[in-house]
This record gives C-alpha cells, structure tokens and sequence, in this order.
C-alpha cells in the first residue's frame, strides 16, 4: 500500500507487473589447481542471462506504454534435471507518468530501478531520476593452498594472502563493470549499490554481482524534501 500511495505521489500510476526470463546453458572452463582467475566462459554466460531476462521485461514494459519499472528483481532459478542450465527471471512494476511527459531512458526505453516505490519517491522529490538498473559481474576460481601453506598455519591466526586478494579482485571486477554501465548511460552516479555472491559452481570458485541503479538529476532547481524526526511517546 505504501509503495502504491507513494508512486501516486510522486506522479506516476502503475500498469502492471512485467516479466522477463531466460534460460542459458553455461559452458564448461578449466582452471589451473594453483592459479586464481577468471573464469571468463561462465561470467559471460552469467551476465547474457541477466542482460536477456532484463531486455525482455524492459519489452513488456514498453508494450503498456510505460515510463520505467520500479521495484526490479533478478532471481536465479536453478533445477534438479539440468545441472549445467540456470533460469534467471526480471520481475518488476511497470509505471507511467500521470503529467504526458516522456521520462524514459534517453535509449528510449524504459528506466528500470530495483528500487522501492519509497526510495523512487524521495529520488524524485530530489529532482532524481533513475536510469537503468547497472550490473557487473566476474566468476572467479580461487587457488587452493599447497600442503606447506596449510601445514604453517595450523593452529595460528594468520590471514590467507593469495584468497584474500583472488576474492578482492574479483569484487573489484564486478564493481568496475557495474561503473562502466554507468557511465555508458551518461549516468551522474550509481545509487542502491549491492554486492552480493553466488557459489553454483562448486570448491573454490565463486560469482560476485554488483547491481545498482543509475541515476541523472532531472530537475536541479526543486526544492529538496526536508527529513524530519519522528520519536515514539510510549516507553
């Protein structure tokens, strides 16, 4: 209901939830026993199943007529009967100005923001519009540790160097990528930042995904909302 009331507020009406989906088989990439990499094979995978679940959604969406869609979600789904094939699924609301402006992306297609309905209100009563939701993402196989390594550390506390940096990098790859899209949109910052991770690929490899939403400032001159400090009166 809050989510609802508040959209209204802001200027915009919903038209209904959109959905976009994929299924991808993920091809198959060695990695050395010692080394830390990318595995470029299922990054690229990863992130074409995304992109195409996204696209898809974004299609629905512009089939209603719709400015943007709030509230994205990108969910994996994984089955029993195809261990090597991955589902990922766009869900969000697709929403439409109620003052006849066009506020799409400047692509001409809709914004999407995995944003609330109350963050999308107070970015736009900051004069803030959400561009598109930005994503990076790197599959990274993380080396394991001779058996002199292991050995020396038994019993201590000591840091482990080499998974350390292998899992620093990877998070800064992700983390670069997510900028890039960004930045290919023209985009004044990245709000809503998230990394988060996903181990479908077994000992010692991992993906990390840094999703955001980019934003431009539309309206510089209307006048921020002032926040103000509710205290409870019960004990």
């Amino acid at each position: 209901m809050n989510e609802f009331v508040l959209l209204g507020d802001a200027g915009f009406e919903p038209l209904g939830m959109v959905l976009g989906s994929s299924v991808y088989h993920v091809g198959l990439q060695s990695a050395g026993w010692k080394v830390s990499q990318e595995l470029g094979t299922q990054t690229q995978a990863m992130y074409s199943v995304r992109e195409l679940a996204m696209g898809r959604m974004e299609a629905e969406a512009a089939q209603l007529g719709a400015d943007g869609v709030v509230g994205v979600s990108l969910r994996p789904m994984n089955y029993n009967f195809f261990s090597d094939v991955i589902e990922f699924i766009a869900v969000g609301t697709a929403v439409r100005a109620t003052d006849g402006k066009n506020y799409r992306a400047p692509n001409g297609k809709p914004f999407t923001t995995p944003l609330s309905g109350q963050d999308f209100w107070t970015l736009w009563q900051h004069g803030w519009l959400p561009r598109r939701l930005v994503l990076g993402n790197c599959v990274y196989h993380v080396a394991h540790q001779s058996l002199r390594q292991t050995l020396s550390q038994v019993g201590q506390n000591a840091e482990l160097p080499q998974f350390t940096q292998a899992l620093y990098d990877a998070r800064e790859l992700a983390m670069a990528r997510m900028q890039y899209e960004g930045q290919q949109l023209g985009a004044d910052g990245i709000v809503g930042t998230v990394v988060d991770d996903h181990r479908y690929w077994g000992e010692h490899a991992v993906e990390f995904v840094a999703v955001g939403t980019a934003v431009s400032r539309i309206r510089p001159d209307v006048s921020p909302v002032k926040p103000g400090l509710t205290l409870p009166l019960s004990g």
